[in-house]
């Protein structure tokens, strides 16, 4: 966005805004919230933006221990529950597992101990090759289609521990790279075998409208239903020595 763009959408004068971008004037904490808000910039940004401007944050950070937190696990739980037998997990921005239901943590079986403790980190989990990458069907768009979505992320935040997860999961699907068109399909399905069958999942992702607090707004809220099964060709103790099976059409 050009800084005209910027001045003309959040009704700040070209001038003003010039002055405050090359440092002739210091921003008052009104303005920076305000352009904030304009540009779509996350709350934890929007405070590190404050600071460098000298002003104190506005969002506040509560652990989910904490009694302010009380409403907001209590609605992850009730969506948790309600959401049987979909598989429904909430992950925090870097992608870690704070919540899942009973369905999610079923998906689990079969994956290396050392993935699961001391904490669940669902997109390492899922793309490396002791956890569930060797149970997925178009592994490569599934992975493409994740890593974008961290890519986003990173565009927008700029956090350093998410690039570090980049560069990890990179290496973990190389052939990702080579996946240049987006599935003709109208969502991207997730296929994972469970068994002997085929367990085909769409994915649905929430968030809470108007979060005011940091952890809360960076909360991800993931539900996959079921819109399939097929029977598969192999047994999930073949796949335990890192081959990847072949789908029956």
């Amino acid at each position: 966005m050009s800084q005209l763009d910027l001045a003309s959408v959040a009704e700040v004068s070209t001038r003003h805004l010039s002055y405050v971008e090359t440092g002739r004037s210091r921003p008052s904490r009104e303005l920076v919230l305000h352009l904030a808000a304009h540009l779509d910039v996350p709350h934890r940004e929007q405070n590190d933006l404050l600071l460098a401007a000298g002003h104190a944050p506005a969002y506040r950070q509560f652990g989910l221990d904490d009694p302010e937190m009380a409403p907001v696990v209590s609605a992850l739980q009730s969506i948790l529950d309600g959401s049987e037998p979909n598989p429904t997990l909430v992950m925090d921005r870097h992608w870690n597992l704070l919540m899942a239901n009973d369905s999610a943590f079923a998906l689990t079986e079969g994956v290396a101990d050392h993935l699961l403790t001391p904490s669940i980190n669902v997109l390492r989990m899922t793309l490396h090759p002791e956890g569930l990458a060797p149970y997925l069907d178009d592994f490569d768009e599934i992975a493409a289609h994740l890593l974008h979505r961290l890519r986003r992320q990173i565009a927008v935040s700029g956090d350093d521990g998410l690039a570090d997860l980049l560069d990890e999961c990179e290496a973990l699907a190389p052939g990702s790279h080579a996946v240049v068109e987006p599935s003709a399909l109208p969502a991207l399905p997730v296929t994972i075998q469970r068994g002997d069958e085929w367990v085909t999942y769409l994915s649905v992702i929430s968030t809470f409208g108007g979060a005011l607090d940091i952890t809360t707004s960076e909360l991800t809220i993931e539900t996959f239903y079921e819109v399939g099964r097929t029977p598969a060709t192999t047994t999930t103790p073949h796949l335990l020595n890192g081959s990847r099976p072949e789908r029956q059409n």
